[in-house]
């Protein structure tokens, strides 16, 4: 058998509710050209049993449980060392392939570039209502050139928070520091913004994946990972200029009592955070008071203020309503 030109990379862990229903979107999509591999960290549920239910029918599926679970960052970089492939397309154990995704990303792939970023619609955590219908907001394919991945970053950075869309040169990844984000939650972020890319980079406009929005599995460490995590990433790269990076994020949101307030309608704010980050923190005892407050204030109430303020002023997309009204 020929050396396959994508490996699909799914990095799990005791996500066995819903990996079979990724895996069935993906399944007929698989050719000769296209292999599957799940990497499990050592799941605790029946993610091993669900998975093997696909393996014994479909032979370019492959399934590797590691010993123990290394972390988002590790499982991933080790599932690309596994896939002896040209491309890896880093995707998720949760969300769905739409018809055709695998045929247009290897289209992309034999044009040539480094690196593919698929977009996506979103979807409720049920996979039946549609949230935003792209999530970047393009007509046409759009191709980057190594010399411009500052633009790329402006353009796509918010968006590949997501791992599931980056399909990246497998060569590229494995010639790229990835341990000095282990932690991160977002290596992939790291290799591709650590320096530019050798070829150029395309944004497929076509929404290929269904994102089932909600459902992540850092979401109980939203404002860990959104307020300080991310941040701390965005302003970590050189090779972008710090007018881009505001573009994406401040570099402390924490200091902001409206992103505060904002989080702890949402229900990622709570006491226990005010207690773990802030006390010794260099900041205005008012600020710490401010801080202290908000944290306390009813997540009920403030979630339905909030969402009647969305919809007054209309400053807002469908995603944040949809994390208020399930927080009211």
């Amino acid at each position: 058998m020929k050396t396959p030109l994508l490996s699909i990379c799914i990095a799990t862990y005791n996500r066995a509710g819903y990996i079979g229903e990724t895996l069935e979107s993906i399944a007929p999509q698989l050719d000769d050209d296209v292999e599957l591999l799940v990497v499990d960290g050592a799941s605790t549920d029946n993610t091993e049993d669900v998975v093997h239910q696909f393996t014994q029918k479909e032979s370019r599926i492959r399934y590797v449980r590691l010993p123990s679970k290394g972390g988002v960052d590790q499982d991933y970089d080790k599932s690309v060392e596994l896939a002896r492939v040209e491309f890896c397309w880093l995707f998720t154990d949760d969300d769905l392939l739409r018809p055709g995704a695998v045929a247009g990303v290897k289209t992309a792939i034999k044009e040539g570039h480094d690196l593919i970023i698929v977009n996506a619609e979103v979807r409720d955590r049920n996979l039946s209502t549609i949230l935003q219908h792209k999530r970047i907001i393009m007509h046409d394919n759009k191709v980057y050139s190594p010399s411009e991945m500052e633009i790329l970053f402006i353009d796509a950075m918010s968006y590949i928070s997501f791992i599931g869309a980056v399909v990246i040169r497998r060569s590229v990844w494995i010639n790229r520091d990835r341990e000095s984000f282990f932690g991160t939650e977002f290596v992939h972020v790291g290799v591709i913004f650590q320096k530019p890319m050798m070829e150029s980079t395309i944004i497929l406009s076509e929404p290929y994946i269904s994102i089932r929005y909600g459902n992540a599995q850092w979401t109980p460490r939203r404002f860990d990972i959104s307020v300080f995590k991310w941040p701390k990433l965005v302003w970590s790269f050189e090779l972008i200029s710090d007018q881009a990076k505001r573009r994406i994020t401040p570099q402390e949101p924490w200091r902001r009592l409206s992103t505060l307030i904002i989080e702890r309608g949402r229900g990622a704010y709570t006491a226990q955070h005010y207690n773990d980050n802030f006390p010794s923190l260099p900041v205005s005892r008012l600020w710490k008071i401010g801080a202290w407050m908000i944290s306390r204030l009813p997540t009920k109430v403030l979630s339905s203020i909030l969402c009647n303020y969305c919809h007054l002023t209309r400053r807002d997309t469908l995603l944040r309503l949809y994390d208020l009204k399930n927080n009211s």
